[in-house]
């Protein structure tokens, strides 16, 4: 249980998709300018790194695997991928029109995230469980879910701060996401 526990709490700080990986940086300086949006679209992600998660392990080690073809799970992933994408899409272009139009086209973006990707791919090349595949995934969403979160609303303050006028907009934000990616660097210590 301690293991499990420490595995989760790895994916969401000492093993940040954002902060270690540098994976999902798109959508991360992309779509923190307000922390509703950010929040939104971390979810969005953290549901489909999970489904992809799953499904990719399923389509991995039952289809891949046995025809021989573990050559095209990069393609096979992508597929998943997109089609989880395009079903969360069509669910919140239903449920809530208002945050379809706010995402914008960082939602299809999701897509191509190079952090749903990579936790598909991680899973396969750390040989992870069902189990441990779905952790992954869940938990590495919520470490972005946390990162884009948090980047939001130190974003939202830089908006009524007073900084230089060539270091307003989008290079205070890179060296805001260097500063605290050097702070989530401090956590690697604490689970291995």
């Amino acid at each position: 249980m301690l293991n499990l526990l420490l595995f989760m709490v790895s994916c969401v700080i000492t093993n940040n998709f954002i902060f270690s990986r540098f994976l999902g940086c798109c959508p991360f300086l992309g779509v923190s300018n307000k922390v509703e949006t950010a929040v939104s679209m971390g979810i969005a992600v953290t549901f489909v790194m999970t489904l992809a998660s799953l499904i990719t392990y399923i389509v991995y080690h039952f289809v891949l695997l046995p025809l021989s073809l573990s050559f095209m799970q990069t393609i096979a992933f992508i597929l998943v991928i997109a089609a989880l994408v395009q079903f969360v899409e069509m669910f919140l272009k239903k449920a809530s029109p208002s945050l379809y139009s706010a995402l914008g086209i960082y939602l299809p973006l999701i897509t191509t995230n190079c952090a749903v990707l990579g936790v598909a791919t991680l899973n396969v090349n750390n040989d992870y469980n069902l189990l441990y595949s779905v952790l992954n995934g869940c938990f590495g969403g919520i470490g972005f879910l946390l990162a884009i979160t948090l980047m939001a609303g130190v974003r939202e303050r830089l908006e009524s701060s007073k900084i230089p006028e060539c270091m307003k907009g989008f290079p205070i934000s890179l060296v805001t996401a260097g500063l605290m990616a050097m702070a989530f660097m401090g956590f690697n210590g604490l689970v291995k």
